[in-house]
């Protein structure tokens, strides 16, 4: 297992180039959010070939493995996007993919896997994070990948980082969601290196919140009041200890939001911006419009946009 440790701008700068032809560069737009609203601009990751930020950190992951971990097939644990990157990375390298899916994943998420060619076998959310722990779980074939505590998955999602400090350099925060941590430690890494003066905010939503409980205590914690909800790609029913220790000393504060914010804000996002967020895609933008990280200028990371499209009309219409 790799010593945890802080990710090097040189390793976020090759890996740009590593997945410049798998991944996308992304645009960042303003949100016309209304009179009075902070400056919000928005980092569309939901324009990725799988609709997901995910796909940077498998893209960059993949690409590093050996021939000899190539030829084992890869799989890795998931509740939707991230199987969905390293099955789409897989596929561009030849490389048989299978994905241990929490089983309660939306039917968009698991669809999309099967059709990048991956095996999808279900789990419950709480053998997954103890597969995730353990980093096994019997009959898995292959090279694991872990879908957050690895570092060539961060130095893969770093690379959003160094585009966004191009795109508005007048950036004073940035706001990204937290589920296993990857997100926000690779934009984190890259940013701090670069102008450690922005500040950057990890959001969660306020049933499932243990980095901010974390950040209470000053230690890894247990969400004893997790309850499964709609936004089903961040939050979790606990903090992993190692990224724990990758997040902490880069990020400047924890906010969570409601769900009716979460709610509001998938609409809004499809009202200006014509923008389909799935739920933990809208956190960013929900704490974003509460004012929590001031007037701005913040950019708000839609980290996805992979949602039931039954359960997303029935959101943004209630």
């Amino acid at each position: 297992m790799q010593t945890v440790r802080r990710i090097s701008l040189r390793e976020i700068e090759e890996a740009r180039a590593r997945i410049a032809g798998t991944a996308v560069r992304t645009p960042l737009i303003r949100l016309e959010a209304g009179a009075g609203l902070p400056d919000i601009r928005l980092k569309l990751e939901t324009l990725q070939p799988i609709n997901a930020y995910k796909l940077r950190g498998a893209a960059n992951a993949v690409a590093l493995l050996s021939q000899e971990e190539r030829a084992l097939g890869v799989w890795t644990i998931s509740a939707g996007n991230a199987g969905q990157g390293v099955a789409y990375a897989a596929r561009q390298a030849g490389v048989p993919c299978s994905v241990l899916a929490i089983e309660t994943a939306p039917a968009a998420k698991l669809e999309r896997m099967e059709s990048l060619g991956a095996n999808v076998v279900k789990a419950s959310y709480d053998r997954c994070w103890q597969a995730l722990e353990e980093r096994a779980f019997p009959g898995m074939p292959g090279t694991f990948i872990h879908p957050f505590d690895d570092d060539n998955f961060i130095a893969g999602h770093g690379t959003m980082g160094l585009e966004i400090l191009e795109d508005a350099p007048d950036t004073v925060a940035i706001l990204a969601a937290i589920g296993g941590g990857g997100l926000i430690t690779g934009v984190a890494s890259a940013v701090k290196a670069i102008k450690p003066d922005i500040k950057v905010y990890g959001v969660e939503p306020d049933t499932a919140s243990p980095a901010a409980a974390s950040a209470a205590a000053g230690s890894p914690q247990v969400f004893a009041r997790w309850q499964p909800t709609f936004v089903d790609g961040a939050g979790g029913k606990s903090m992993f200890p190692r990224m724990w220790d990758r997040i902490a000393p880069l990020v400047d504060g924890f906010f969570t939001v409601s769900l009716r914010q979460t709610q509001d804000a998938m609409r809004l996002l499809a009202q200006r911006a014509r923008v389909v967020a799935e739920g933990a895609g809208a956190l960013s933008v929900a704490a974003a419009l509460a004012g929590k990280a001031g007037q701005g200028p913040v950019v708000a990371i839609v980290s996805g946009g992979n949602i039931d499209l039954e359960k997303y009309c029935e959101l943004i219409a209630g």
